[in-house]
């Protein structure tokens, strides 16, 4: 399976900037269609997991749906300007800032937490990605990522990847007019390493106290780990 939106090479970033823009409008509604609101959930998990941080880096920040969930100062960091045009229309007064992920614009050690949902997947270069955010965590602070997993049960993981293959391309048609926003899915998750590889590659970049939590029997994975002391 294919989709224009999905490019291993240097158009990466070009083409999901391409994606986000297409679906800002309708973002929230299709997570809560494809999820059947469960998302929600696991966006209250990972707050929870945070464990009531100070300064929040809610990177890839979307429509804020994870930054709004927090009780501290949260600057919210994408690469899209129409979700932040969201996320602006719903918390004028929040900082909202345009920026790509692997050349983030703060100082070392700036966050105790760097929050990303639905993020890591997208970016160009994830090893990039992790490194940057080690360098702008304090010592101590901890990462916290939301993302499509990879169950390890075979018959689930079919019938899980079926319904990536056939039913999210639908609701993307039916709601952004082109099938390939949400096929799009399917084929980022086939080339990511999903729960088990992000923990081994954050142990990689430095990372401590690494693993992730599951959800759906293994569907979706908050990845955690912390910045050592």
């Amino acid at each position: 399976m294919q989709s224009k939106f999905y490019q291993p090479d240097q158009h990466r970033a070009e083409k999901v900037h391409e994606l986000f823009a297409t679906i800002a409008r309708r973002y929230d509604l299709l997570n809560d269609l494809m999820s059947a609101g469960l998302h929600r959930r696991w966006k209250r998990r990972l707050v929870a997991m945070a464990d009531r941080p100070r300064e929040v880096l809610d990177l890839c920040c979307g429509s804020r749906d994870i930054a709004g969930l927090f009780d501290a100062r949260v600057v919210g960091v994408d690469f899209t300007e129409e979700m932040l045009q969201v996320a602006r229309r719903r918390r004028p007064r929040g900082m909202w800032i345009r920026a790509d992920a692997v050349r983030l614009p703060f100082a070392e050690a700036s966050f105790d937490v760097v929050s990303v949902g639905y993020g890591l997947r997208n970016l160009a270069d994830i090893g990039a990605g992790l490194r940057e955010i080690w360098r702008v965590l304090r010592p101590g602070g901890k990462l916290l990522s939301l993302d499509f997993g990879k169950p390890e049960n075979g018959l689930l993981r079919w019938a899980y990847f079926g319904y990536l293959r056939t039913v999210l391309p639908v609701l993307g048609w039916l709601y952004c007019g082109d099938a390939e926003t949400h096929g799009y899915i399917l084929v980022s998750l086939q080339n990511y390493g999903a729960q088990r590889g992000i923990q081994e590659l954050m142990e990689r970049c430095g990372y401590r106290d690494c693993g992730f939590e599951e959800f759906g029997g293994g569907t979706m994975a908050i990845n955690f780990g912390r910045k050592p002391i």
